[in-house]
């Protein structure tokens, strides 16, 4: 007789926020959960911060020559191998890896386009990642590559939607690009008065589409984060960053890949979302928002929301039902425990 599999774990809806120390006051803004107990997060001035056991402690330090430059976005495979890209025009857009947990840093790619400025990046697996930035004379610079990142080969204009006025990303926290699967990517956009968009792409970036949403739009508005909890579903979130006390149409929903989007529900919090993540293994469809006014969740998919916290985070990521993390300014690190096993 064929033996029979354990019941998946039963969970309740038990918020817990936790500070963690990390000795550093940087302004952390990326961050990416590798499994259970590893964690990498960057940050302004150079800095980088790890942990490989599940936020007990955590190792921090800055890439070497690079300690005037903002990282906006990490990603990482392992404990030993993760890359970061910084923001800014020209050769202030950079991106390094490490291979041995960061005690050594290689410069792989730097930006030689003056008008191009690098907000986000993401990768499928340890060869193939893609690189999006702001869009000047009517395109977007998206960079990708199949090497590990020792080589960025720029993607033709010509396989791309054309950009509108003033349209580019929001680097807040790293997720204006995100992947999935063997070859699916979703670019959100903003700061244009024509929408604020999500490119997408099912081919590794041989062809790309592009799809309007409900968020505001217009300079200072649009998309600043996205999460997909599979290929089909999905949320764009953002707002104004310049209006840190608004409360806009900032959530917007998916059902179908990114094709078609929908409203979904305004956040609990003022201002503009920067990071959101959906919970694996969740109950219910539950989406966390993050922003400087605080942490919002949904346990509907993104509808309705409830308030978590108040502090300023910029960037938040889930593990699992009981392991998450959010980061902030002066190196703030938040765990959160969003539900708890119920023993049987």
């Amino acid at each position: 007789m064929a033996a029979c599999a354990d019941p998946p774990p039963t969970w309740t809806l038990d918020p817990r926020i936790e500070a963690q120390s990390s000795g550093s006051t940087s302004l952390f803004i990326g961050v990416h959960i590798v499994d259970d107990t590893t964690v990498w997060i960057s940050g302004t001035g150079g800095a980088w911060a790890r942990t490989v056991d599940g936020g007990n402690t955590w190792q921090t330090g800055v890439v070497p020559g690079a300690d005037s430059l903002q990282f906006r976005d990490v990603h990482a495979i392992d404990a030993a191998n993760a890359w970061v890209l910084s923001i800014g025009n020209g050769p202030l857009s950079r991106i390094y890896r490490t291979s041995d947990g960061g005690a050594t840093w290689t410069l792989q790619f730097m930006n030689d386009e003056p008008r191009a400025f690098f907000d986000c990046f993401d990768f499928w697996d340890a060869d193939h990642g893609i690189a999006f930035g702001d869009s000047f004379d009517g395109a977007f610079p998206i960079v990708q590559t199949s090497d590990g990142g020792t080589t960025w080969t720029a993607v033709p204009a010509s396989r791309l939607p054309p950009a509108n006025d003033g349209e580019g990303g929001f680097a807040a926290s790293g997720t204006c690009l995100v992947t999935a699967g063997p070859g699916t990517a979703w670019i959100g956009t903003g700061a244009s008065e024509r929408g604020a968009r999500v490119l997408r792409t099912t081919d590794r970036g041989q062809s790309w589409a592009i799809a309007e949403t409900p968020i505001v739009k217009g300079g200072s508005r649009g998309i600043t984060t996205l999460a997909f909890r599979d290929t089909l579903n999905g949320a764009a979130l953002g707002g104004d960053i310049a209006q840190p006390d608004s409360m806009t149409d900032n959530v917007a929903l998916t059902s179908d890949g990114g094709r078609t989007w929908g409203p979904g529900g305004r956040p609990a919090f003022s201002g503009a979302v920067y990071g959101a993540a959906w919970v694996p293994r969740a109950p219910s469809p539950t989406l966390i928002a993050a922003g400087p006014r605080g942490l919002s969740v949904s346990v509907d998919g993104g509808l309705a929301w409830s308030p978590l916290d108040t502090l300023n985070h910029w960037s938040v990521a889930f593990a699992a039902p009981d392991r998450g993390w959010a980061v902030g300014p002066g190196g703030r690190i938040t765990f959160i425990r969003l539900f708890a096993r119920v023993d049987r």
